[in-house]
């Protein structure tokens, strides 16, 4: 497998970034919720997984005290199944690591099984559930948590 670059998100990457939105997502972000986040939201990071100069996928965080918030994460649909969800994920998280992040949350859909599987992979654990939390179908949220430091040491 080739190897991806994780950097920064930039402004000049929205366009492909809406464009995996609208792919992966029934509600989408906008391109100006992705602006407010990368110009105005200070707690916020995203970064961009690139793969022989074409963004791939990317995900978004909020960085709140020792903590980060994973607000999204999605890869490209021909590039999914292939492990670079979990090299995104593994990059950010020993970063956060380094940055002296002790933990990490997200939600993701209940009917989400390949992701549930790989954020528990990466040591991701069911802490609750958020009823109806998806607006699109009211489908529930599982809420996940992990400790930083333990099992992203295991890279694959």
């Amino acid at each position: 497998m080739n190897k991806g670059l994780v950097r920064p998100m930039h402004l000049g990457d929205l366009q492909a970034i809406i464009t995996i939105e609208r792919a992966s997502f029934s509600t989408p972000w906008s391109l100006e919720a992705f602006k407010t986040e990368l110009k105005d939201n200070e707690y916020a990071r995203y970064l961009c997984l690139e793969l022989e100069g074409q963004v791939i996928g990317y995900m978004g965080l909020w960085f709140i005290l020792d903590e980060g918030h994973i607000t999204n994460i999605a890869i490209t649909p021909n590039h999914r199944g292939q492990h670079w969800g979990e090299l995104l994920m593994r990059s950010v998280m020993e970063e956060m690591v380094e940055q002296g992040m002790e933990r990490m949350t997200l939600e993701v859909r209940a009917s989400n099984y390949p992701a549930q599987s790989l954020y528990k992979r990466l040591g991701f654990a069911i802490a609750g559930v958020r009823k109806g939390y998806y607006v699109d179908t009211g489908e529930d949220a599982m809420i996940m948590w992990a400790e930083l430091g333990r099992e992203v040491k295991g890279t694959r």
